[in-house]
């Protein structure tokens, strides 16, 4: 699918990983809707930084992905704002960082919070925005998850159980989806500059960076490209490719 002139909604577009995303589209000329939660000012910045570098439409966009009529309402908005809705990255996630054996910490009122922010959002993103892209003839839906949905390992017990729910949701809306719309996945590994990172004691993060082959955090630049690649495809829906320097294979 050729990016230029298409609109691509992107949550947690204000994220350390979710600005390099939208910068990567708007590069290639899409429109961007910056999603944001609660910090407005650093996701109205991106979206005039977007405008400024590549001559392209943008704007932010308040969401709280938990509340379904807030979800339709943002669908609703951006397609109002755009003409159009092409393309669906969801970023956007929640952690908290909890040992796995300390199960205590791990309350089943973090559990919801984290099962509602990181697998029940995309799946209330991706049914609001999917009949606007069937309607189009084509669409793109592209979620961040991660290493963590593929081993048992990661911050939390509930984060990983997250990222695989969404790993497998990628599987299953490929299906519901095609042939119009593909969904793919990345699946990052420990990335250096964002907020999952700095929630993280340093001694967590030095361990995961040197226990992979090259010895070093995964590129946010690279997740990036592999996102722009997704948009891209005509014959790939339905998989998840992990970029984490090295470290777990599937």
């Amino acid at each position: 699918m050729d990016l230029k002139g298409k609109v691509a909604l992107v949550t947690g577009g204000n994220g350390g990983l979710g600005q390099r995303i939208c910068h990567a589209l708007a590069k290639e000329g899409a429109h961007i809707a910056v999603m944001y939660a609660k910090s407005r000012e650093q996701a109205e910045g991106v979206a005039s930084e977007l405008k400024s570098h590549y001559q392209v439409n943008a704007h932010a966009f308040a969401c709280d992905i938990t509340d379904d009529a807030a979800v339709k309402g943002l669908i609703g908005e951006v397609t109002k704002v755009f003409g159009r809705l092409d393309i669906l990255i969801n970023d956007a996630a929640y952690n908290l960082a909890i040992p796995f054996g300390d199960l205590d910490s791990l309350s089943m009122e973090v559990w919801d919070r984290i099962m509602a922010t990181n697998l029940t959002g995309p799946m209330r993103l991706i049914k609001a925005a999917a009949p606007a892209m069937k309607a189009q003839g084509q669409g793109r839906i592209v979620n961040i998850a991660s290493v963590a949905g593929l081993s048992p390992t990661g911050s939390s017990i509930a984060y990983a159980v997250s990222k695989a729910g969404l790993i497998h949701l990628t599987r299953c809306m490929a299906v519901a989806l095609a042939p119009e719309t593909l969904v793919n996945c990345v699946a990052p590994g420990l990335l250096d500059g964002t907020r999952a990172t700095a929630n993280l004691k340093p001694e967590q993060v030095e361990r995961s960076a040197s226990s992979s082959l090259l010895k070093k955090p995964a590129d946010k630049n690279d997740c990036a490209d592999m996102v722009v690649t997704m948009c891209r495809t005509e014959t790939m829906t339905g998989q998840t490719v992990v970029i984490d320097a090295g470290r777990i294979f599937h």
